[in-house]
């Protein structure tokens, strides 16, 4: 990363550190502490004075007070040593006096920055989410937060924007109110352009004057339009940077259109970061369903050996909004519900069930294991999809606007708000096994999750009793992943009473009544992962890569050929076409009836 110049005046002492491997002569070393001197005394001119005085030496020898020698392994940062004493060395005259200070340790202070502070994702999401990992003590004792946008704002003003959306945990209030006023005092606001170098370097003297002299790391999170995210990351690298600690992006999707657009944005990010500084956030993956999905899988025995073709019929990866864009049409109508649902949410999830065991629970073994998957996987075709878009509808004497209907909207736009699609994994786990997806808006409910139905019995002995209908006894694993998250698995089983009638039961874990505490933000965990460095739960660029080398072919597709969407009303199931396509896989969607569906 590109250091920058800093244009802050700054009190702090000055500090060269003289590396071992800069002094050493014949067997003769320093250790790797710093040394320390006055500010007044770090000229280049002086520190070269010095080294030569080193290198005339023969020898230069670490002496404890007592007038042993040092041991060498003793030598390491985070171990005091005692001063150092050099022999055969001339003093020099202006630095006869001069103290030889031991090394420092700084605490660490956290900065974090919201850039694009005033758009509501940082307001209903981002703010609250910090509030509640200070409020449960995640966050080290120095942090500060400062915002950053281009609407001018004074620190008290973003304190009272932020301060009507932060809330306390329902099973937790006390001291609230203290929590929030002590919250509030960390926040700080700066406006500035998103591509002025002078406005972050302006930034930058900000914060360095609340790091206080102590060891800097930054965290900056691009809650933004994508079209000015390299500008942003340009000037955080250039003027913006921590000297000495480290810097951190967070980018919200979406990371591009297409594969050509994604990778020309990868490129530009890594002019000015490495892959380990950009944290490409997904936060759907930060849902606590999605996490417990390894869990439920590779800690359990039940789970794992049925866990492939040989016991799955299908699996089916479920999104559903009961409204539509609702002012959000003007963006929503760039990209549409396979790029903002299907392209990322639904198939992160479905990596992340199909994947083999990985090496470690390392965040490279993982992801490791995720690109696995979606390179095996069949690019889709126009034949493997289904898409829809909600026209406008009355129930209950209300009238709803079809998605056309808004004014932010063309008014013949083509763009999907209703998507389903097959699709394959071509290896020896998954060979044959259909993952349907479906995500939609303006649909009958709210749901997010994952329904594995697993195969039929093989000679089933009730199979008289059950009927033409084998479906209808087919054994189904159903994770909510939003909203009222459950884990159940639907099973057959006898009625009680003289005669013989089974029903289909369910063996659930309704988490509201398993779990008193409130279930965080997938926000919380994800910021959390960030700030330690845990990169798990974040997308790497050859991951991105791969995910849009499936769905580009089919986007090109569906816009070159101008393909109209089929029309659903406001509050139905979705288009017909998504039945067809499943009973074209011999499928059955699991959502349409039942209890939980």
């Amino acid at each position: 990363m590109a250091k920058q110049m800093s244009t802050c005046s700054s009190s702090i002492v000055a500090a060269v550190k003289v590396s071992p491997s800069t002094l050493k002569n014949g067997t003769c070393f320093l250790p790797s502490s710093s040394i320390i001197f006055p500010s007044k005394l770090c000229s280049s001119k002086w520190v070269s004075h010095i080294l030569s005085r080193f290198y005339k030496t023969k020898c230069f020898n670490s002496e404890s007070p007592n007038g042993h020698p040092l041991n060498p392994v003793s030598l390491q940062d985070d171990v005091p040593v005692a001063p150092i004493i050099a022999k055969n060395v001339e003093p020099l005259e202006d630095l006869q006096a001069l103290p030889v200070l031991h090394s420092v340790k700084k605490d660490p202070t956290l900065s974090i920055i919201v850039v694009g502070a005033s758009g509501d994702l940082a307001k209903k999401k981002i703010f609250p989410a910090l509030f509640a990992l200070f409020y449960e003590d995640f966050l080290t004792e120095n942090f500060t937060i400062f915002g950053y946008a281009r609407t001018k704002l004074s620190d008290e003003e973003l304190r009272n924007m932020i301060s009507a959306t932060l809330t306390c945990r329902v099973d937790q209030r006390e001291n609230c109110a203290d929590k929030m006023d002590q919250f509030l005092q960390r926040c700080f606001y700066h406006s500035g352009q998103y591509n002025s170098e002078d406005d972050f370097s302006k930034l930058d003297c900000k914060l360095k004057e609340k790091e206080a002299g102590r060891l800097p790391n930054r965290l900056f999170y691009l809650s933004i339009p994508p079209n000015i995210f390299v500008d942003v990351v340009r000037c955080v690298s250039h003027r913006a940077s921590s000297e000495s600690g480290w810097t951190r992006v967070i980018v919200e999707k979406p990371f591009g259109r297409d594969s050509d657009s994604s990778r020309e944005l990868t490129r530009s990010f890594k002019q000015y970061l490495t892959e380990e500084q950009i944290f490409r956030i997904d936060h759907y993956l930060g849902k606590e369903l999605v996490e417990n999905l390894s869990v439920l899988r590779f800690s359990n025995l039940v789970f794992e050996p049925l866990w492939s073709r040989n016991y799955i019929r299908n699996v089916q990866l479920i999104f559903s909004e009961d409204f539509g864009t609702e002012g959000r049409g003007g963006y929503f109508d760039n990209y549409g519900i396979i790029r903002d649902i299907m392209q990322n949410h639904l198939l992160q999830i479905l990596a992340l069930f199909a994947m083999e065991t990985p090496v470690s629970l390392d965040a490279e073994d993982i992801r490791n294991e995720k690109v696995k998957v979606l390179r095996s996987m069949r690019p889709l075709q126009l034949q493997d999809v289904v898409v829809g878009q909600y026209k406008g509808h009355s129930n209950g004497g209300k009238s709803y606007q079809g998605y056309t209907d808004d004014p932010t909207v063309p008014k013949n736009s083509l763009t999907p708000t209703f998507a389903a699609a097959a699709l394959f994994i071509d290896n020896a786990r998954w060979d044959g096994v259909p993952f349907l997806m479906k995500a939609g808006k303006a649909l009958h409910t709210k749901r997010a999750e994952i329904r594995v139905q697993f195969r039929h019995v093989p000679g089933n002995l009730y199979k008289r009793i059950i009927g033409s209908d084998s479906d209808k006894a087919t054994n189904e694993l159903v994770l909510r992943v939003q909203p009222d998250e459950a884990i159940f698995l639907k099973i057959n089983n006898k009625v009680p009473g003289l005669g013989m009638r089974l029903d289909r039961s369910d063996l659930n874990l309704f988490y509201s009544a398993r779990y008193r505490g409130e279930i965080p933000d997938a926000y919380e965990r994800l910021l959390l992962d960030a700030i330690e460095g845990e990169r798990r739960l974040f997308i790497r660029s050859d991951e991105l890569d791969a995910a849009w080398a499936l769905f580009t072919p089919l986007l090109k597709a569906l816009e070159e050929k101008k393909v109209a969407p089929e029309l659903y009303p406001y509050g139905s199931r979705g288009p017909v076409g998504a039945h067809y396509l499943a009973a074209k896989h011999n499928v059955r969607w699991g959502d349409i009836s039942g209890e939980y569906s």
